[in-house]
């Protein structure tokens, strides 16, 4: 009995200890990232320092974090979400994983276009899907459009990656948005059948395809690009010479692009931390590091930076139909893939 009356004393002095002020828990916030960029590691360290609030951090695919919310469900330790495509930040909201957030700074900081009207989800980067092409085989005008690369006379020129990741994925589902999806299933499979290998690789390995003269001409994101600009390695800044960039659909509907964006998750337990975090993404300095660190877009539109390589790509016409819209037409855009044999 003593050694119990103990224990329950040890118990109650310990929890009025954990009380006082100089024994206040650690305050923390569980990140689930999909963020692949090792120059980020700067971003969470500048909020760790400036909120005190410390960040655990899972990095995974997006697929693999959305199929771990799923398996953790209301036991999830996880506070945010970031991913890095439209469609899946969409599809995570259509599982039911993530809580609304009120914040009158993110409504005030990113454009309605950029974010969900309820709050679900914010964008907080952007990037381009361009086209890339070789300077001694083809000519920009030869690759105008996204639709220019199922014309036949790119028979045997074209490279790309698997029409089932994400990227692809939005493109194929803003395509359909334009031009139906009929038009869309013939487009990709009009790719397919220029195919100049099977889809491998990611968006750097197109662009090398595209130099070495494997292919003609390839699609990637322009932060791939733009990390080639920046390259000191003499083989890559020989690549960069190899090939040419193309802004798409500059005479129609704008080129693609896809945003990078985060939410709160529904079972949180650390929304106050959750919120600080999504409102931090939104501030001048991570906004800045966004461009600087990863050469993408920041969202927010008063934000100014200075990165030379990414200014030097210039003007461009975007398109102007909202991520939610190609994120909701992501179901069709896997089945137009599949029936167009783009594995």
């Amino acid at each position: 009995m003593q050694l119990i009356k103990f224990a329950v004393g040890a118990t109650a002095i310990a929890a009025s200890l954990l009380l006082q002020p100089g024994f206040a828990q650690e305050r923390v916030l569980n990140l689930y990232s999909a963020r692949h960029y090792s120059t980020d590691e700067a971003l969470y360290a500048n909020f760790t320092k400036a909120t005190g609030i410390r960040i655990n951090r899972i990095d995974a695919g997006d697929e693999q974090l959305l199929e771990r919310l799923k398996t953790e469900g209301a036991n999830s330790p996880a506070d945010v979400l970031l991913l890095v495509d439209a469609a899946r930040l969409w599809n995570a909201q259509q599982m039911g994983l993530y809580a609304p957030v009120k914040s009158a700074l993110l409504e005030a900081r990113i454009p309605a276009e950029m974010r969900d009207r309820d709050g679900n989800w914010f964008g907080f980067s952007t990037r381009a899907r361009v086209i890339v092409y070789n300077k001694v085989a083809l000519k920009p005008a030869d690759v105008a459009s996204y639709e220019a690369l199922a014309d036949p006379k790119l028979k045997g020129k074209v490279c790309t990656r698997s029409g089932s990741h994400p990227y692809m994925l939005s493109l194929v589902a803003a395509v359909a948005e334009h031009d139906g999806e009929a038009k869309a299933e013939a487009w990709a499979k009009g790719i397919v059948a220029n195919l100049a290998r099977k889809p491998a690789g990611g968006d750097t390995d197109q662009i090398k395809a595209v130099a070495s003269g494997e292919c003609a001409v390839a699609l990637t994101n322009t932060y791939y690009w733009v990390r080639l600009l920046k390259s000191t390695k003499p083989d890559e800044q020989e690549l960069v010479r190899k090939v040419g960039l193309v802004w798409p659909n500059q005479t129609s509907y704008g080129t693609h692009v896809n945003i990078s964006g985060g939410a709160m998750l529904k079972n949180a337990p650390n929304k106050e931390a959750a919120v600080k975090f999504l409102e931090y993404l939104a501030s001048d300095q991570a906004q800045v590091y966004f461009a600087d660190g990863n050469n993408e877009w920041p969202t927010v539109k008063s934000v100014t930076v200075k990165n030379a390589e990414l200014d030097s790509l210039g003007k461009f016409k975007m398109d102007n139909i909202g991520p939610a819209v190609f994120g909701k037409n992501t179901p069709m855009a896997q089945r137009i893939v599949d029936r167009a044999g783009w594995r």
